[in-house]
């Protein structure tokens, strides 16, 4: 029974589970040696996120490429993912890292929940993932950088919130859209032209999957819907109902206009 139980000198848990980790020098080390990376060394990249408001609701999207250097790494990475009910977060930077950022990020708010009783407030969520990013300094200005990208909704009053985030921390709430990554420039310069505070839940879906196409046209570490490997963007909404991962059918779809629409 030991081997599952906190050591007798453990302090008692605490409301975050990063400081309690940390006590017992269990905590995930994210820092290089003085040398930095050996040379050639060139980890996955993720590249392009973003999140739009619509009418009752959010949606988050990611393209499924990673990159090393100038070659492809994977065609099918997961960039989005559920935070918790009312909430998603998705990466860019260096894939490895961002991963293991969103996995604590998770362990942490789920940890929060369960010993104070209440869910941390989507502002106060934002602020505990900038703190998080802020943590793994040391690894960004030796390159290895991780930007996280955040929604959700506020079950109270039905509002959406997007907030985008600097690779030292700081954390910067959008009026009605953001995107991070290599082709984040693209993907908001087309939202700008199309993007309706008022859009339905489906317009808004097609409007995120359109932007990544005309990021994907622009920037080689962006990959677009690909509809003859059926490789689709991830695609998740968020209401005040909770969290839902959109069905690949209705992305597949999605892409398909978007594709017509973008050339």
């Amino acid at each position: 029974m030991t081997g599952s139980l906190l050591p007798l000198g453990a302090p008692l848990p605490g409301a975050s589970f990063t400081e309690l980790i940390r006590s017992l020098d269990l905590a995930p080390e994210w820092a290089l040696g003085p040398d930095g990376a050996p040379a050639g060394f060139q980890p996955p990249d993720a590249t392009t996120v973003l999140a739009l408001r619509y009418d009752g609701g959010v949606v988050m999207v990611g393209d499924r490429q990673a990159t090393a250097g100038y070659d492809i790494a994977h065609r099918h990475i997961q960039k989005v993912f559920a935070a918790d009910s009312y909430s998603a977060v998705a990466i860019s930077g260096t894939a490895g890292l961002g991963v293991e950022l969103i996995r604590l990020f998770q362990t942490e708010l789920e940890h929060y929940e369960k010993l104070e009783g209440v869910r941390l407030s989507l502002d106060g969520k934002a602020t505990y993932l900038a703190r998080m990013v802020r943590s793994q300094l040391p690894m960004a200005l030796q390159g290895f950088v991780v930007v996280p990208l955040f929604c959700g909704i506020d079950p109270d009053d039905g509002t959406g919130h997007v907030f985008t985030f600097d690779a030292i921390g700081g954390r910067y709430e959008e009026r009605d859209f953001g995107a991070v990554g290599s082709g984040s420039r693209e993907a908001r310069a087309y939202l700008r032209t199309v993007y309706s505070p008022g859009s339905a839940r489906t317009e808004a879906i097609d409007h995120s999957i359109a932007a990544l196409v005309a990021a994907a046209g622009q920037d080689l570490a962006t990959g677009g819907p690909d509809l003859r490997r059926g490789i689709y963007p991830n695609v998740i909404t968020v209401t005040t109902d909770g969290l839902e991962e959109v069905d690949e059918r209705a992305v597949a779809a999605a892409a398909e206009r978007a594709l017509e629409v973008v050339r």
